[in-house]
């Protein structure tokens, strides 16, 4: 055997059941396809179909960026290391991700031609340039018109290198000359808005501007011959490594240098809309520096966000669903009820605003020392972060930590930490091995000679935007030993350690993985009356898989409701017989975290921020709390029911990594159902002066320690720059 051939084989994984597992990337694009499949669903209303072609392209383009982009340093650094769960090599990988996205590529364009025709047939059309009417074609015109000073084509000989294409705009490319290339014409698309749209005898027109450029090229290029035109859009690497921040002082400014490197980051993909012959196709792939098998020939627009502008077709939409603002607590009341009773919300069949209302509850207590909060993603309007720099002004401790690192909004977080500093929070930042993914939130008071707690955690970020596009949970409790565990972590983090093993709250990565295994390991104790239940977004570590497939072989029944990634295959005889996997793929992203381990009086609940992957267990800090009293539990007992109910919306792995859907499911959508259920859901204060139920959590106290003054009185506040509060208010209201 050759001696590069050794090596290769030296890295092969100790034979495992191969057939047992499935390669992470190969999963992931197989939960894209079930993005994909809901545009071809003809029962979801005809816009949302196109939203969901929006959100299958978007993904796509995202999982280019970081997963493609981390497998190409990888193919390059580690050539001959196989994955530790499909034993594919890098290059393998990217192969077989390449194959499979040509595959979807033909059938999302089958499913574009079939929601163009609908949208024509409802009175909207997408101009189609190859076969226009002369009305159409004169109003095109006069568009073009209208955008064509925002245009600014640069013309290079074919020697010249192409100008910098950046990652996410589109560029016109026209291949100008007699009988032969010449010269070429690089318009790019930035400074145009992406459609424009004008109505015709009540039929609304939609003008898609890269091929308005490429129809009305003669009149851009003067005195030019223009033998043939395309629409160009590259790809590129966002995998730019955490290591080049580690250690550094200003972490904000290398963050911002991070975010200009990855936009010159190498291609790892590009798309060609509009044929050209094959002299042009292969001097301009030349140009771009991309392997000719990642360039793909695309169908279908790159932008669809025209969906936004169609009329009020309300058949067109999805019914109205708005979250619950009101749960039965006004503000200046949630104190009083969360002292006696965990406080359970579901988003985004509830609001967020109560979780907001808390904030400016504690701003205005008196009684409220400080406030700690960790900070992932939030809105580009966060009434959160208001309700936070309202809380510095009023005097309390505010203490936020920023996560700079949470990609693709590494921007925002820098802003949000300059706007918070600037109102008087207490800014830090994440670990530099560790990103701090945790969604944990604790206030403290002095009250009654005691020091007290609050500890919310949740399962998806602050931000009001996708609290009504994800569902999520979050809950709020009293109970002092959460806030022990809380506080142990905040400390920690502000120490930049790790935050130690906790008792009550799991607390990753020290106090996630080994707590679940051991769960786990009591309900293979019981064999055939286990039982697991777990919901979460994505599952690869092989430690976990292999503790679940011993439940299995034990006879432990295990539910898996997992959205995304499943690296483990449900029903093998002999190894995961016992095991169920469903994914729901509907108008929601599912995205809470429930882990559920045995039933009846022995059952074990948690809510969390991290799913089951290698970076959750390992190499984040993530944050869980055990749902304890009767009503919240039977709140997450409605949701694994109506999960294990919903034939609507879910589909079913089989023993070869396939999903199906159970036909006649109509009508039980688990989401509609939980709307129904937690959008009438109400608390009363009323509650909170009955006798506790057993099980509920005790009301915080923790023993007194010295406390530092507030900064309540007037010299105080004066310390403090006035503009900065008049900043945050303006931006926020």
């Amino acid at each position: 055997m050759p001696a590069k051939e050794k090596a290769s084989a030296s890295q092969e994984p100790a034979k495992k059941e191969e057939s047992l597992y499935i390669n992470r990337e190969l999963s992931w694009l197989s939960f894209n396809e079930r993005v994909l499949l809901e545009a071809a669903d003809t029962s979801v209303p005809l816009l949302e179909r196109l939203k969901f072609l929006m959100i299958y392209q978007s993904n796509l383009e995202e999982f280019y960026r970081v997963r493609i982009g981390i497998l190409t340093h990888r193919a390059i650094l580690t050539p001959d290391k196989r994955d530790p769960v499909s034993g594919m090599i890098a290059e393998e990988t990217i192969q077989e991700v390449l194959r499979i996205t040509r595959e979807q590529l033909s059938l999302m364009e089958s499913i574009w031609k079939a929601i163009r025709s609908e949208l024509k047939r409802n009175g909207v059309e997408v101009l189609n340039f190859n076969k226009i009417s002369k009305v159409d074609e004169l109003m095109s015109k006069k568009l073009f018109g209208d955008i064509k000073n925002l245009l600014f084509p640069k013309i290079i000989d074919p020697n010249q290198a192409l100008p910098f294409f950046w990652g996410e705009e589109s560029y016109v490319v026209a291949f100008l000359g007699r009988s032969t290339i010449q010269k070429l014409a690089i318009i790019p698309m930035h400074r145009v808005p992406p459609y424009l749209s004008f109505e015709i005898d009540g039929v609304q027109k939609i003008v898609l501007t890269d091929q308005l450029v490429r129809r009305f090229l003669p009149l851009l290029l003067k005195k030019e011959n223009i033998l043939q035109s395309a629409v160009v859009k590259v790809t590129r690497n966002a995998d730019v490594f955490l290591s080049e921040l580690a250690g550094k002082e200003d972490l904000r400014e290398k963050t911002s240098t991070m975010l200009s490197k990855r936009k010159r980051e190498t291609p790892v993909r590009a798309k060609i809309y509009g044929k050209l012959t094959d002299p042009g196709r292969a001097l301009l792939i030349k140009k771009l520096h991309v392997p000719e098998q990642r360039v793909f020939q695309a169908t279908v627009p790159f932008d669809l966000s025209f969906r936004s502008c169609i009329g009020p077709h309300e058949h067109f939409r999805y019914e109205e669903r708005k979250p619950a603002r009101e749960i039965g607590l006004k503000k200046g009341e949630y104190f009083r009820y969360i002292e006696k009773h965990d406080l359970l919300m579901s988003f985004p069949f509830q609001s967020m605003m109560p979780f907001v209302d808390l904030i400016y509850e504690a701003a205005d207590d008196p009684e409220v020392l400080s406030i700690k909060i960790t900070l992932y993603r939030m809105s580009a309007s966060s009434k959160i972060a208001a309700a936070l720099a309202y809380a510095a002004d009023k005097g309390k401790d505010v203490l936020c930590l920023l996560e700079l690192r949470a990609r693709f909004d590494e921007q925002n977080n820098i802003d949000y930490s300059e706007m918070l500093e600037d109102a008087g929070c207490r800014i830090i930042y994440g670990l530099p091995e560790h990103k701090v993914h945790s969604k944990l939130c604790l206030i403290t008071r002095q009250h009654g000679g005691n020091i007290e707690t609050i500890t919310q955690v949740g399962t998806g970020n602050y931000n009001e935007i996708t609290g009504e596009q994800y569902t999520d949970l979050s809950l709020i409790t009293a109970d002092p030993e959460a806030g022990k565990d809380a506080e142990a972590t905040f400390q920690a983090l502000l120490r930049g350690e790790l935050p130690p093993e906790a008792h009550t709250l799991w607390v990753a990565p020290l106090s996630f993985k080994s707590r679940v295994l051991e769960y786990l390991d009591r309900e293979i104790a019981k064999g055939a009356r286990g039982h697991v239940a777990i919901k979460c977004n994505a599952m690869n570590n092989p430690e976990i898989m292999e503790k679940l497939i011993e439940c299995s072989q034990a006879g432990v029944q295990v539910e898996l409701f997992i959205r995304g990634i499943c690296c483990l295959r449900p029903g093998i005889p002999g190894k995961t017989e016992n095991i169920t996997v469903k994914s729901v793929v509907g108008r929601w992203l599912e995205h809470s975290r429930v882990y559920c381990f045995g039933e009846g009086e022995d059952e074990r609940l948690f809510i969390g921020s991290g799913d089951l992957l290698n970076r959750n267990l390992e190499r984040r800090v993530e944050a869980f709390v055990e749902i304890r009293t009767p009503e919240t539990r039977e709140q997450i007992h409605e949701i694994l029911n109506a999960l294990r109910e919903d034939r609507e919306k879910s589909r079913t792995m089989q023993p070869d990594g396939s999903y199906i859907r159970e036909p006649d499911g109509a009508g039980t959508s688990s989401q509609e159902r939980l709307y129904q259920y937690f959008s009438k859901r109400r608390v009363s204060l009323d509650e909170a002066e009955k006798p506790e139920p057993p099980g509920s959590a005790p009301a915080a106290s923790i023993p007194v320690k010295p406390v530092l003054r507030q900064r309540t009185n007037e010299a105080d506040r004066a310390q403090k720059p006035v503009s900065a509060w008049d900043r945050i208010k303006k931006l926020f209201g």
